[in-house]
């Protein structure tokens, strides 16, 4: 097998096809072989994701990314998860389109690129969605370009510090931005149906974190200096709550205020950021986490 470059991490190993082969996983701790945690109608992201029917949500298992708070962390650090085959993988997306489903989201998708790229060799009945941390390489989402419609990164961090201490991810202000260049790049223009569903382009989120106001006043900076009105959509989340290893970070240890947050929604009034989305104070609850019990797997 050819030795994984596949995210920032660079690891250069020769990651084994499946969690019960010998071999060295790398930094997102999984083998080649896709690990999904749940697939299912999924109703609490965006509205022009959700709809009224509900995004089709397949959650992986690992990440490039080894965020402390993490609200997956079930998945995303302790492995919970089903391994899956190519077909099995293609099977999950027809049922969830049976379902109803308004797309196919793939959340955290990096770590397994090469196995969702080819079980999107023909095109789906509707718009794929790259559900992103954000931090990924260029060759990578190059691989994708005609097969994404949506993508959905996080912005997390303008802070390299921050990133480092609470995410490990060195340079994640540079090779984030980047990417989401690369991302719009394929995608242009965001577009809504009639209905307010994206059928294509970018949507940025930037997640609040507690004390961190300065951070997402910079992550909203690059954001109005890079794109015009019309181009993207940016979702700022008030979402937080303390998961994973918070309780071992003080500084994280709590949910957003509302002091915080206004500050944050004036100032990104005052950026001339024009299309997006706001999230309510009730939004901080981990009755929004869903349940990784391997349904739908």
């Amino acid at each position: 097998m050819p030795l994984c470059y596949v995210c920032p991490h660079r690891c250069g190993v020769d990651r084994p096809l499946t969690m019960s082969s010998e071999g060295s996983f790398g930094s997102c701790g999984c083998g080649l072989q896709p690990i999904v945690a749940r697939a299912g109608l999924h109703y609490w992201e965006e509205p022009c994701i959700s709809g009224a029917r509900g995004s089709g949500a397949v959650f992986f298992s690992g990440c490039s990314l080894h965020c402390v708070f993490c609200q997956n962390y079930q998945i995303s650090r302790e492995g919970f998860g089903k391994e899956v085959t190519l077909a099995r993988l293609k099977e999950i997306y027809a049922e969830l389109i049976a379902q109803g489903a308004h797309n196919i989201n793939l959340v955290t998708p990096t770590h397994f690129a090469e196995t969702i790229r080819l079980s999107l060799e023909e095109r789906l009945p509707v718009p794929v969605i790259y559900n992103t941390s954000g931090f990924e390489t260029l060759d990578t989402l190059r691989k994708f370009k005609g097969k994404i419609q949506v993508y959905l990164p996080d912005f997390k961090y303008a802070d390299d510090r921050a990133a480092i201490k609470f995410s490990n991810a060195p340079d994640y202000f540079r090779v984030a931005s980047a990417a989401i260049r690369e991302m719009y790049r394929q995608t242009g223009d965001y577009e809504l149906d009639s209905d307010g569903l994206a059928q294509k382009g970018v949507i940025i989120r930037h997640l609040l974190l507690p004390g961190q106001v300065d951070n997402a006043k910079r992550v909203i900076d690059w954001v109005a200096a890079n794109f015009k009105p019309g181009q993207i959509l940016f979702s700022l989340m008030r979402q937080y709550v303390p998961c994973g290893q918070a309780a071992l970070y003080p500084e994280i240890n709590r949910t957003v205020t509302n002091a915080e947050y206004m500050e944050v929604e004036r100032y990104l009034f005052a950026s001339g950021i024009e299309d997006g989305f706001l999230q309510e104070r009730m939004s901080a609850s981990k009755t929004f986490i869903p349940v990784f019990d391997a349904s739908g797997v």
